[in-house]
């Protein structure tokens, strides 16, 4: 940031705001998206942080652009989640029910949604408990959801972010002891993951070799390997429906049976720093193939531990995949 930047900003000028604050937008968007678990929400809060910035610019002190960009970003993450009325709540999603074994409600977040997948804008601090990789994992974002909000906000902002403790009080407006006593409370209900080491680095042989071995079992219809692959102790979540299958066996009946008689095509993608799969299933009436959905999956050295299923094609234009693709 330069001083006769700012002072073009202060006085009116869109292009020099635009110039000093392009920088900060992709990291903005994750925080946001940490604390909301919805890209839609957190793109449309950032949007909002923005306008908020450009008007108050002329106000700004000069000391740190980041940290007031932050602070901004972060009361309007808090204010979204008090407005009750603008997030339904889960009493309002059917519930179908355990259905057998292995198969319950899920206790996760309705509302996740995936992150595209691009770490080389989110810059780690040396500060920060939690590595880039790990703090946007879908885990990771899940666990926040279970958070009160100014929990989640303290924890992102001192443990991600690396924000000391009187510079998050100040983005807060609390107290250095209340942000320390709310950190406690939040490590505490969110313990980091002790086993990092244990998931492939991505991009890694390692990762892809799970992966293909996963597309090839899924698209043969393998219920022998698919169980194979997945951890003793593997979830499948579907948000927003409630309902969730536990353990290999209950996992990979699902996903045969629910695909049984019908080609499959899975295109890798990437989302919160994990591999993922576009699904695309045949169109009945015409030759063409139409986007079912993302599946992000969380691994575990040669296994799968996690899969996430979203299924609203509209969450694929994020990722650059289109709704149908021609069938050869």
């Amino acid at each position: 940031m330069t001083e006769a930047t700012l002072a073009l900003a202060q006085a009116g000028d869109g292009d020099a705001f635009r110039a000093l604050v392009d920088p900060y937008r992709r990291e903005l968007q994750a925080h946001c998206y940490r604390i909301l678990g919805s890209v839609q929400d957190a793109e449309d809060v950032l949007q909002e942080a923005l306008l908020a910035a450009w008007r108050s610019i002329d106000r700004f002190d000069g000391r740190s652009l980041r940290a007031w960009l932050y602070k901004i970003a972060t009361n309007r993450c808090l204010n979204f989640l008090r407005g009750e009325s603008r997030r339904p709540q889960p009493a309002y999603l059917p519930d179908h029910g355990a259905g057998g074994a292995g198969q319950g409600r899920s206790d996760g977040p309705w509302w996740l949604e995936p992150f595209p997948d691009s770490l080389d804008d989110l810059a780690a601090d040396p500060e920060a408990r939690y590595d880039v990789r790990e703090s946007i994992a879908l885990s990771f974002v899940a666990g926040l959801q279970r958070l009160p909000p100014q929990q989640r906000a303290v924890l992102v902002l001192r443990d991600v972010l690396g924000f000391p403790a009187a510079e998050t009080a100040g983005i807060l407006g609390a107290t250095p002891a209340a942000v320390n006593s709310a950190l406690i409370r939040a490590r505490a209900a969110l313990p980091p993951d002790r086993r990092p080491h244990e998931v492939p680095m991505p991009k890694s042989p390692a990762e892809t070799a799970v992966v293909d071995r996963f597309v090839s079992a899924f698209q043969r219809f393998d219920l022998e390997e698919l169980v194979a692959l997945l951890t003793d102790d593997a979830r499948l979540t579907m948000p927003p429906e409630p309902a969730e299958h536990r353990g290999p066996g209950q996992i990979a009946r699902f996903l045969v049976q629910t695909h049984r008689g019908q080609e499959v095509r899975l295109l890798p993608a990437r989302a919160n720093a994990q591999p993922a799969l576009v699904l695309y299933l045949p169109d009945p009436h015409a030759p063409i193939w139409r986007a079912s959905g993302l599946i992000v999956l969380s691994l575990r050295g040669d296994q799968v531990q996690a899969l996430t299923r979203f299924a609203s094609p509209n969450l694929l234009a994020r990722f650059g995949y289109p709704r149908t693709l021609p069938r050869d």
